[in-house]
């Protein structure tokens, strides 16, 4: 039995139309339109390809876009600075530093700059330790992305077993802690695992954030599983996939998310929705200091 797709542009189109109205809302009562900044070290052209599409979506709910494009030759010193001058910057409520960075530069001291008040992507410590306390207040895209995906299609966690492929810091660590929190009991597997389809194979859920084509095939996956497929890969004829051999694997999973289309619209609408929270404590904060004045 072939699986369900679980459709994350459907889902996305959704949260599009609701967030619309909220950023309205919003706008009528603060007089002031929430905005998204993006910080990016020029250089790689899949990341300007996605900033654009960050601006078209913003366009599109309402919101504004400021954009800080820095030369490859930037020191760290002038990095933190833009950096710093987005998050003092009473007109931006959300920042974003795209990443990965150059490995010349410090990601850890360029995120500590951040106020993590507008740290949309969930990477600042502060907000690091909330998710990890079960006390999320801005969380990873991402994986909150794929969190929203299975609570759409009435996917159950509460006791499953899940196998999370990949612990980077901003999708594979926080989805496992994501799924921990839903009281699904979690592996995390990585490069150094041993066994990995034996792993898989013993899997309710499967989420994959490794980065490699063909990681996961269907002969890998328990019959019914559910798979999350968080891999971004380009093929040698320039086409989209993930990690997942989707042929092969959708005739054994139960439920799996296609690339394109699955948790990639969703992670864009969890990112603006991240805005507009940051921009309701930002304004809120302002609201109390002129009230004490």
């Amino acid at each position: 039995m072939a699986a369900m797709v679980l459709d994350g542009r459907a889902l996305a189109r959704e949260m599009r139309e609701d967030l619309s109205l909220r950023v309205a809302a919003y706008v009528a009562q603060h007089h002031h339109t929430p905005t998204l900044g993006v910080i990016h070290v020029y250089g790689d052209r899949s990341a300007e390809r996605y900033v654009r599409s960050l601006q078209i979506s913003c366009n599109r709910v309402g919101m504004n876009f400021k954009y800080y494009l820095l030369h490859h030759t930037a020191t760290q010193r002038e990095l933190e600075s833009a950096i710093y001058t987005f998050s003092a910057d009473l007109n931006v409520d959300g920042i974003i530093i795209q990443m990965p960075l150059p490995i010349k530069y410090d990601s850890a001291a360029a995120v500590a700059q951040l106020d993590h008040r507008k740290d949309i992507d969930g990477v600042h410590p502060i907000n690091v330790g909330l998710l990890n306390q079960n006390k999320p207040s801005l969380v990873p895209n991402t994986p909150a992305g794929g969190m929203l995906i299975l609570e759409r299609y009435g996917i159950e966690l509460a006791g499953r077993d899940a196998v999370v492929i990949g612990r980077s810091a901003i999708v594979g660590g926080p989805m496992s802690t994501m799924l921990l929190n839903a009281e699904a009991t979690v592996e995390i597997c990585h490069r150094a695992t041993r066994n990995l389809a034996d792993k898989v194979r013993r899997a309710d859920v499967v989420v994959t954030a490794a980065g490699k084509i063909g990681l996961v095939t269907g002969e890998m996956l328990k019959p019914g599983a559910t798979v999350i497929d968080f891999g971004i890969n380009v093929r040698s004829d320039n086409t989209i996939c993930g990690d997942v051999d989707y042929a092969s694997a959708f005739e054994v999973a139960g439920a799996i998310t296609p690339v394109p289309g699955g948790t990639g619209p969703v992670t864009t609408m969890v990112l603006l929705d991240n805005v507009l929270k940051a921009a309701i404590v930002t304004h809120v904060d302002i609201d109390e200091d002129m009230a004490q004045c």
